[in-house]
């Protein structure tokens, strides 16, 4: 995915034109921005007429799994589902070590983020591991601020519901509409650090090659020194810090910088509709309906951009990202400007912490590694 982030940059000073060029219409993207509108607005529907709690991660999880064929969609999904199961059991399971006890709960973070970065660079399915590192880190972050162990386990378990759900509303609007032939990948994943050779798990080098540690060493540097950061200051709003260091994390210094980038821009984006929306429409919504249109229009401006090319189509998701992990703060319309301000400046802290680190921390580039 390095080579494709770095070949993905515009080589000219068109920027205008570029970004024309990255936003025409086809038909496979007004029929993938379409199926994700219907994810989004389903989402809603269903959770705000049952009250199934985190509805942003429900939401956001129909641009996460829907991908460019059935078939990446249907695996994308099957693989959310099965890191998300063993992530939550397992951080269930530390937290008859770790709760009450962090002593023990920030090296276990620290530990689960540098496996699960690890072994998305050495194993074939990469994203599995890198999902259940992630997982278990994030829900292990959060256990101090829930007042109790029955309220902990019955908010990791509705966790469990928003992702399976929101994952299979997604693969099934795409098995259903999803044209066969729409969108072939034009770059098909790769997994992390190397190619496979197709006669194992894991990539060739993968117990060879020091640069899968020290690339694991620095994502759980970046992420673990945000959380301690803002433990110490008592700004937990800011948890968006720790989640971006893992999620812009690429192998070269210079694609983890170009994936901030398009972070930092799709945050900004999102961020602006979301204050708008905040501050000029949610006081006037009453109903669910209303509040339908506004995620149909949103939806369907950071799905037109998830669903370019590798250039933009990042931006789209945390365009979707920081939208919804704002507007979403309730079952009633909300007019709390914090949680804006909270996810942009955690976003914001998470890259430049992770843009320092890579740059001056094993530094790994690209021709570096297209040399060996």
């Amino acid at each position: 995915m390095s080579a494709t982030f770095l070949e993905a940059r515009p080589v000219d000073t068109d920027w205008i034109g570029w970004l024309k060029r990255e936003l025409a219409p086809t038909p496979a993207r007004e029929i993938r921005t379409a199926i994700i509108v219907g994810g989004a607005v389903l989402c809603v529907i269903i959770s705000m007429a049952l009250q199934v709690p985190e509805l942003s991660v429900s939401a956001y999880m129909v641009f996460f799994v829907s991908k460019e064929t059935k078939f990446l969609t249907k695996l994308t999904g099957l693989l959310g589902l099965i890191g998300a199961t063993i992530g939550i059991g397992t951080t269930l399971l530390l937290y008859k070590f770790t709760y009450g006890h962090p002593e023990l709960r920030i090296p276990g973070m620290a530990i689960a983020l540098f496996l699960g970065m690890y072994v998305s660079r050495i194993f074939v399915l990469g994203p599995l591991g890198f999902l259940i590192g992630f997982v278990v880190a994030v829900s292990q972050s959060v256990g101090e601020e829930i007042p109790s162990p029955e309220l902990l386990v019955r908010g990791l378990l509705w966790l469990w519901v928003a992702i399976v759900y929101g994952a299979a509303v997604t693969v099934v609007l795409n098995l259903l509409f999803l044209p066969d032939g729409a969108g072939p990948a034009a770059h098909p994943p790769k997994p992390k650090g190397s190619e496979p050779d197709g006669r194992g798990l894991f990539v060739p080098d993968a117990f060879t090659n020091p640069a899968h540690v020290h690339f694991a060493l620095k994502v759980t540097f970046a992420a673990m020194f945000c959380y301690i950061f803002y433990s110490a200051i008592d700004w937990s709003g800011i948890h968006t810090a720790l989640i971006t260091c893992t999620f812009i994390a690429l192998e070269s210094t210079e694609a983890t910088l170009y994936k901030g980038t398009l972070r930092i821009v799709g945050c900004v984006i999102g961020g602006a509709l979301a204050l708008f929306s905040i501050v000029f429409l949610m006081p006037h919504m009453e109903t669910i309906a209303s509040l339908v249109v506004l995620v149909a229009c949103a939806a369907a401006i950071a799905g037109w951009v998830a669903t370019g090319s590798e250039r933009i189509s990042y931006a789209g998701l945390q365009l979707a990202f920081a939208f919804f992990y704002s507007v979403f703060q309730g079952y009633a319309p909300d007019t709390d400007l914090d949680n804006v301000r909270n996810r942009v400046v955690g976003i914001l802290f998470g890259l430049i912490v992770t843009g320092l680190v890579f740059q001056y921390i094993w530094p790994e580039r690209a021709s570096q590694r297209n040399s060996k």
